[in-house]
């Protein structure tokens, strides 16, 4: 049992901030939180005086433990990149824990990590996601799966016209996701029938069972899009098939808002703390997140890890303030709103009685100070990194 007394909380819950708070932690929960709470004396007690107590963050979009840090090839496990089409890829089967990426992560105060395959192909496989601590995966996880990647633009048009194979142009990428959606549908339509008659069960398909939980809308596709038109492709056939999906990158999201606004999806935005690698990011800007905020948009700001290291998430956050993002929204960007978009919020994401205990203690503010100190990290209620 862990008290954390005498800091700034912020709940990220409907109940505020709250100055001078106690949480206390029982069994890998959070037992209570306020003002002041009851607990035991012979409690574990964190003062948190002078720091900022803070959900767990939370990374939205990244590929933490599929591109394993400083390896190469070895530890590159995150695009099965010799066919366009492979929705019955999993996650949990490239990532390694041991990974010091991990271990970065928890300094850095994130606690949760949405993470799965790359963007090499069209329909790439399923995400997931995980708590940063732990050495056995299958323990470290939310929720999985939480949605498929499909992926636009540049990244499947490049990998596959070097193999002189299609895809080598947007048509022929949104035409082999349409084409693999109908196949799965009729595949879905088939079980359906198969109830009254046998005879109809289709043939067992890895790959069209792993795009079900898409058509029966259980998970969203996740999709991979820079440039506004590849933005508006996806939204496109997402309504052609009505299934749930989410925006990811969204780079050009700030030129294309009161479009965006109508569709009302929600955005990962990100990865920006980065150069202009390539062609579609050249309208790349930190005020994206302001710009699609401001119109009511869900949003969540992510590092893309590996593109930019996940313990930075906080400062990709701060530098969305810089340009223009209410501190309040930022802080919802890498806390509470990933945590709804994704379906895990009913355990992480804001301080609340009854929600896993990752919870973080920060000597100054994480967002503002580049000289912000990480305190403590807990995760699941155990002390997993301590300053001290």
């Amino acid at each position: 049992m862990i008290l954390i007394k005498n800091g700034y909380i912020k709940t990220m819950s409907k109940e505020g901030d709250i100055e001078n708070g106690q949480i206390l932690v029982e069994n890998g929960k959070i037992k209570a939180i306020g003002k002041i709470v009851e607990a035991p004396k012979d409690v574990e007690v964190i003062d948190a005086n002078g720091c900022i107590v803070s959900p767990g963050f939370i990374d939205g979009h990244c590929h933490i433990g599929m591109w394993e840090e400083g390896i190469g090839f070895e530890g590159d496990d995150g695009n099965e990149a010799v066919e366009p089409v492979t929705p019955h890829l999993r996650a949990i089967d490239s990532i390694n824990p041991m990974c010091v990426a991990f271990e970065e992560a928890i300094e850095g105060g994130v606690t949760t990590a949405v993470t799965g395959p790359g963007s090499a192909n069209v329909i790439g496989g399923t995400f997931l996601a995980m708590k940063t601590y732990g050495k056995r995966v299958d323990k470290m996880i939310i929720k999985d799966p939480i949605a498929m990647k499909i992926a636009f633009g540049e990244n499947p048009k490049r990998v596959y016209d070097d193999q002189h194979k299609s895809p080598t142009t947007r048509m022929a990428t949104a035409a082999i996701l349409r084409e693999t959606l109908f196949e799965a549908k009729q595949y879905l339509e088939n079980i359906e029938l198969s109830k009254e008659d046998s005879d109809k069960k289709p043939d067992y398909d890895m790959r069209m069972e792993a795009l079900l939980p898409v058509l029966r809308r259980e998970i969203p596709l996740k999709a991979h899009a820079h440039r506004a038109d590849d933005i508006f492709t996806a939204l496109r056939i997402a309504k052609e098939f009505n299934v749930d999906i989410t925006l990811e990158h969204c780079t050009e999201g700030h030129l294309i808002a009161d479009e965006l606004a109508e569709e009302g999806k929600p955005a990962f935005v990100g990865p920006t703390l980065s150069g202009k690698s390539k062609y579609e990011l050249r309208n790349l800007t930190f005020a994206t997140p302001k710009v699609l905020c401001e119109k009511g948009l869900k949003i969540g700001i992510i590092t893309d890890s590996p593109v930019i290291p996940l313990q930075y998430l906080s400062m990709c956050a701060g530098l969305a303030v810089k340009s223009g993002l209410d501190e309040q929204e930022a802080w919802k960007a890498i806390t509470i709103n990933p945590a709804e978009i994704v379906g895990i919020a009913d355990k992480v994401g804001s301080l609340e009685v009854g929600k896993d205990a990752d919870i973080v203690v920060f000597k100054g503010n994480p967002l503002l100070d580049v000289n912000y100190k990480t305190m403590y990290t807990i995760i699941n209620g155990q002390i997993v990194y301590s300053s001290k």
